[in-house]
């Protein structure tokens, strides 16, 4: 086996007691406390995550933009400084290579956030489709560490570091200024449904810049929070994981994405023709949101069954949600099957599945 790579807060994890496992190759903290408290503790105040195993590239030069609208299917041409995007990257078949963020920080100059599992395999599809144009492609993965501070009382945190009007914001837009006397990428985005912001910082930085905002926000209810709590939190909010909700053989369509698909920005992109024919449709499967009403968890693999017992599915994701205190969950469903009863079999139990609209939660986010 190889070795586990390492964030450079892995030590501070550990001195904080973390409970740390692989993620992605990566040597993660899964929990602190518990993942139900701090699933709570950003629902109720705030939560400190550490997400520096992302994956960060540069894309630079005079084509640069262009290039991004043929590689994802969201319209980059929408972009001005200071604007995010987020957007799937397809393969021709429609299927995902990764979703990902677009960061729009001049004409010829944009920064993505990838996912950490997906960073070799992403960055060699984009090196790949960038031939074609004037653009550099700079992997600045180990250039940076990236914190991020998600609840209702996190811009009141950050605020009490940064001398930047985090007010005049707004969700899926960043500034860059200085954060507890550390220069940083200060994003207003994240993966728990909740306000909040990402903060890209150089990576000999993110210890010092972690601390800063744990002893800032401490007093105001925010707590450190692992990968568990980030999980149940994304779903919670009804958001895909790569490998679950969106895959090489999920497209966004099916996906539920659709409003990430832009077929007509004028713009041809990688699997826009396998897209325009999916749309045309009907589809022959989508992914649903379900909940229980029962507290046993519903794993990912388990069969969703018909009235008469057929399997027409599979759950993609699932959790205990704290806030509800039942189990929910995904699952790639049959179209046909989507309107009729639809169950689970737990251990010998039935357990009928609620197909609900996500989020399962009332959730207050900025407006963009």
């Amino acid at each position: 086996m190889s070795e586990l790579k390492r964030t450079p807060l892995r030590e501070f994890h550990a001195m904080h007691g973390a409970r740390l496992v692989d993620f992605a190759g990566w040597e993660m903290p899964v929990q602190y406390r518990s993942i139900l408290e701090e699933h709570k503790a950003v629902r109720r105040a705030a939560g400190l995550f550490d997400v520096s195993h992302m994956g960060e590239v540069d894309v630079l030069g005079v084509d640069a933009g262009s290039f991004l609208n043929s590689l994802v299917t969201n319209d980059v041409a929408k972009l001005f400084p200071g604007r995010v995007l987020y957007s799937p990257m397809c393969y021709p078949s429609g299927g995902v290579v990764d979703d990902l963020l677009v960061y729009m920080r001049g004409p010829e100059n944009y920064f993505l956030c990838i996912n950490a599992g997906n960073v070799d395999k992403d960055l060699a599809w984009i090196r790949e489709q960038a031939k074609k144009f004037n653009v550099t492609i700079n992997d600045r993965s180990a250039d940076y560490g990236l914190l991020a501070v998600q609840g209702p009382r996190a811009a009141e945190i950050v605020q009490s570091l940064t001398g930047a009007k985090l007010g005049l914001v707004k969700y899926y837009h960043f500034t860059e200024g200085t954060v507890a006397g550390f220069h940083c990428l200060i994003s207003r985005t994240g993966y728990t449904g909740e306000d909040g912001f990402e903060l890209y910082v150089a990576v000999g930085e993110v210890v010092a810049l972690a601390e800063a905002l744990l002893a800032a926000g401490a007093p105001m209810g925010l707590e450190l929070a692992g990968l568990g709590a980030r999980d149940s939190l994304r779903l919670e909010a009804g958001f895909p994981l790569y490998g679950h909700e969106i895959t090489q053989d999920i497209s966004p369509l099916t996906a539920g994405l659709g409003w990430t698909v832009k077929l007509d920005k004028g713009a041809d992109f990688v699997g826009r023709e396998a897209l325009l024919s999916e749309r045309k449709g009907p589809a022959a499967s989508k992914v649903v949101f379900f909940k229980t009403g029962d507290r046993r968890i519903v794993r990912a693999e388990t069969p969703v069954l018909a009235a008469d017992g057929a399997v027409v599915g599979r759950v993609l994701s699932g959790t205990l949600s704290p806030i509800l205190n039942e189990a929910i969950g995904s699952a790639l469903v049959a179209t046909a099957a989507v309107s009729q009863p639809l169950a689970v079999d737990i251990r010998g139990a039935k357990m009928n599945l609620q197909l609900v609209k996500p989020p399962f939660v009332a959730l207050k986010k900025p407006s963009s």
